[in-house]
């Protein structure tokens, strides 16, 4: 099988703010604890220990806990492979002279598929080698089979920008291989008064003021996973208010292929509660659209994942339905 550069759309389907969230506060608990063991080894103004190696090997029950958090600090590039298997024992030299050549930029998890079968089902690994890569929690698809160096270094290379642009994650050039000086320690954030009214907008009910002030709030910091989150939750409760149900669930089931009556009826199955509802809705009309039209409703469907979160399991559904749709 040939290697398929899913061109980081990928980065964008599979966007899990909540699981962002929870990834980014798992980091930064890991690195409130770098910073302690720092302190605790004498404090004398000596270099602290490197982050982490840039290549290791991780099992499907370290997955969780090592590669999520992680992935809040630098993008995880993970490698499926077996030994024996030879494209496969021939592509991971590859990724370990880019991982060490880009020296913090990103780092290599290498799954052997062996001893990690449940993860690589759920994953729906389909061929060896098989190279995936987490930001913030969320699975971003590389390709499969073998490539050339230039073909994975390209790769890597937009990977890279998606996961700073999108993210704001920037892996730290030096720091894990010690060719460069450590980061400080981070400060606790202090209170957003931005973001605080933000919520307190949504909280009594303000949605145009909420909406308002959550896009000033990622204007400054496009990469604010609370802002994203609190964004979503706002512009479907504005989509939904003063509509009709009886009327709008009426004018969807008269007009399938009405792409505004569609995306309506399942903003009010969402708030209603109807989330596979919801989903299957969108999903199907994906099915029956085209051009614009679809691409407009794959783009509401995920804001819609957003809302609920990438680890609910009616979201990972809808996930491989839609792919199933669009692929």
């Amino acid at each position: 099988m040939q290697p398929r550069n899913m061109s980081m759309r990928g980065a964008v389907d599979l966007a899990a703010v909540k699981a962002a969230a929870e990834a980014a506060q798992k980091a930064e608990q890991a690195r409130a604890a770098r910073a302690r063991q720092a302190q605790a080894s004498g404090g004398d103004g000596e270099a602290a220990p490197s982050a982490g190696p840039l290549v290791f090997d991780v099992s499907e029950s370290e997955f969780e806990d090592q590669v999520v958090p992680l992935s809040a600090e630098v993008p995880v590039v993970l490698s499926f492979w077996a030994e024996g298997y030879a494209p496969a024992e021939e592509l991971n030299p590859v990724l370990e002279k880019l991982a060490e050549e880009y020296d913090g930029r990103f780092v290599l998890a290498r799954v052997d598929i062996r001893n990690s079968q449940t993860l690589a089902r759920q994953l729906q690994i389909r061929d060896l080698p098989t190279v995936l890569a987490v930001v913030a929690g969320q699975l971003v698809p590389l390709f499969e089979g073998p490539a050339a160096e230039a073909e994975v270094r390209q790769l890597l290379d937009q990977l890279i920008t998606v996961a700073e642009q999108r993210f704001g994650i920037v892996g730290e050039v030096g720091v894990r291989s010690g060719s460069g000086a450590p980061a400080a320690a981070a400060a606790p954030e202090p209170s957003d008064p931005a973001l605080s009214a933000a919520h307190e907008a949504l909280d009594r009910g303000d949605l145009g003021g909420a909406v308002q002030a959550y896009r000033n709030v990622l204007a400054d910091r496009p990469g604010n996973v609370e802002a994203k989150l609190g964004l979503a939750q706002a512009e479907l409760l504005q989509r939904v208010k003063g509509l009709d149900p009886q009327a709008v669930r009426a004018a969807a089931a008269e007009q399938p292929t009405d792409v505004a009556a569609q995306l309506a009826a399942a903003d009010l199955d969402l708030v209603g509660g109807h989330v596979e509802d919801a989903f299957a809705r969108l999903v199907d009309a994906v099915g029956r659209t085209a051009g614009e039209a679809r691409d407009q409703v794959r783009t509401h469907l995920l804001g819609l994942f957003d809302v609920i979160g990438a680890e609910d399991p009616r979201v990972v559904k809808a996930r491989g339905a839609l792919a199933r749709k669009l692929f």
